[in-house]
């Protein structure tokens, strides 16, 4: 009907709308024209009883919709009845996907464009849709604190970085990170807004008017989930955002009391640790005795396996025997041969005797290396216990502010210009 996107137009601009020419709202059969007259009965200050209920017989949903939406993209949303919201809005559940025109009173109301009791009415209605506390957490977490959490390694852990890697160790560390982050996304979401509501009608409401007059093809709809999952994220408008926590609010509590008691998880009495490529069992009072003999004994092998093959220095000893032997008995040039050989043989041996003491040290080093950094990584979990102790605490109390923020529901009148 042209006439009814004139309207629409017409309304967004914030002009007074033009009468109808006769005859043009008079289709039989069709909610439109019985909808857009009761319209500017509202519009005028008139009873639009008379005219909504016929609309309504034909199509009561899309009736009630239109004549919401009218009127608060005119500015009019004190002429809204609260059974034409209640009827529009209708029912919502976790199960079915939200319409076009569902969203677009909920982002209407959000923004305030029914006052205090229509965001109310909006909350009631998606509290109705009980979220409950076991819907996947992570899917939420991941809205609220999107990305993977850069954490500073701990100042426990400094001297022995590797520590840091172990997921007994680094679980409790990235559960503190994450339930600081969530507090903090949370006390964003719930501050009252720094300005008021923009002016103007919003993007949806016009869109879903636009459907409901046949101007555009109406938007697909999507989950409930999916839509508290978009206005939680970040960047998202405030006052959606808050309706979306204050729904939202059992599945984050569960969420933020299982980071707490990750976060609260004491650390393990007992850990083997990768030290200098040899797993090393690490207890409070010091390293594992047994543990360092084994890696000191592979460290030795291994010493002994590059030392391998010494025939290949000492075989070449008995050649100035055997030169000399046949100078006596065959010629006396082999005795100047058995000169030079036992001077070759002499240098190899003494290269050999090098390589030895080298290695020797080399095996000594490591092990004392490894005895070192073994006790220096059982007073680094000390230091991270009592790190632990603090952390825990940290979260305790990050857990009692983001419950009460999740008490304490979202502010639901606009702050003054």
């Amino acid at each position: 009907m042209a006439y009814a996107e004139a309207l629409v137009a017409c309304l967004a601009t914030g002009g007074t709308p033009p009468p109808p020419a006769e005859g043009v709202l008079d289709s039989p059969g069709v909610w439109l024209g019985a909808a857009i007259e009761a319209l500017l009965l509202a519009l005028d200050g008139q009873d639009a009883g008379g005219p909504f209920d016929r609309a309504a017989e034909l199509d009561e949903v899309s009736t009630a919709q239109f004549l919401c939406l009218a009127l608060a993209v005119s500015g009019h949303s004190e002429r809204v009845h609260a059974s034409w919201l209640g009827t529009a809005f209708g029912d919502l559940t976790t199960e079915q996907p939200v319409t076009a025109g569902q969203r677009a009173l909920w982002t209407a109301a959000a923004r305030g464009a029914y006052g205090p009791a229509g965001k109310i009415f909006v909350l009631r209605r998606l509290d109705a849709a009980a979220v409950t506390s076991a819907t996947e957490p992570e899917r939420w977490l991941n809205a609220l604190i999107p990305g993977e959490p850069v954490i500073e390694p701990s100042p426990a852990l400094t001297a022995l970085p590797q520590l840091a890697d172990l997921p007994d160790i680094a679980r409790p560390v990235q559960a503190a990170d994450r339930l600081s982050r969530l507090l903090a996304r949370c006390t964003e979401i719930t501050a009252p807004p720094d300005t008021p509501s923009p002016e103007g009608p919003d993007a949806e409401s016009l869109a879903a008017l636009r459907s409901l007059t046949g101007a555009q093809e109406p938007a697909p709809p999507h989950p409930l989930t999916d839509h508290l999952l978009d206005d939680l994220r970040e960047g998202a408008d405030p006052r959606l955002a808050a309706i979306a926590f204050h729904v939202a609010a059992p599945v984050v509590r569960s969420a933020a009391e299982e980071l707490a008691e990750e976060t609260r998880l004491a650390p393990p009495d007992e850990l083997t640790v990768p030290i200098n490529g040899h797993p090393i069992l690490l207890r409070p009072e010091g390293p594992d005795g047994t543990s360092l003999v084994d890696a000191e004994a592979a460290i030795t092998a291994d010493g002994e396996a590059r030392m391998s093959g010494r025939w290949l220095a000492y075989g070449p000893a008995f050649l100035p025997i055997v030169a000399l032997i046949l100078a006596f008995t065959v010629s006396e040039l082999f005795a100047v041969a058995s000169l030079v050989l036992g001077g070759v043989a002499g240098f190899i041996l003494w290269r050999r005797s090098q390589r030895e003491q080298a290695e020797a040290r080399r095996v000594h080093r490591e092990i004392t290396e490894l005895r070192m950094v073994a006790d220096t990584a059982v007073w680094a979990l000390h230091d991270y216990a009592r790190e632990a102790l603090q952390r825990a605490d940290t979260a305790t109390a990050d857990l009692a502010t983001l419950t009460r923020l999740l008490r304490r529901g979202p502010a639901i009148a606009d702050p003054r210009p």
